[in-house]
């Protein structure tokens, strides 16, 4: 039952860091660039690059507690991340018939996700000495 609440805490957090994030990055980047699900994007490749961040840091530390696995990877970036907002965009685009938007948000999501862990992984053996 503990771990419920180490989960639920990290979430609450995490969602409400989504929400945020997706909204400025919404405000800021549509007037400039045009009508496209950027908040999911944002918040995708940043929740894969933190998590694999995390994954490293933790992995690289003795001693600490399940409890902050539990809140920092299961429930922040749990909740942080969305793949339902991503494949609801995507089914969107694509039903409106703007193929051309509906491939470049898959192809940017799988992309700048995979090179987000990479980083992640990358700048994390380099800062905490573990891979």
């Amino acid at each position: 039952m503990e771990s419920l609440l180490y989960v639920g805490v990290g979430g609450f957090l995490g969602a409400n860091a989504r929400y945020l994030l997706s909204l400025g990055s919404n405000h800021v980047l549509t007037p400039l660039l045009g009508n496209f699900p950027y908040g999911t994007l944002v918040v995708n490749v940043a929740g894969s690059f933190g998590l694999a961040l995390f994954g490293i840091w933790f992995g690289a530390r003795t001693g600490l507690s399940p409890q902050l696995r539990l809140l920092i990877g299961s429930g922040f970036f749990g909740a942080f991340t969305t793949f339902s907002a991503f494949a609801n965009e995507s089914y969107i685009l694509a039903d409106d018939g703007r193929i051309t938007l509906f491939l470049l948000n898959a192809m940017l999501n799988y992309g700048l996700c995979l090179l987000g862990v990479a980083f992640g992984i990358l700048l994390g053996s380099r800062l905490f000495g573990a891979a």
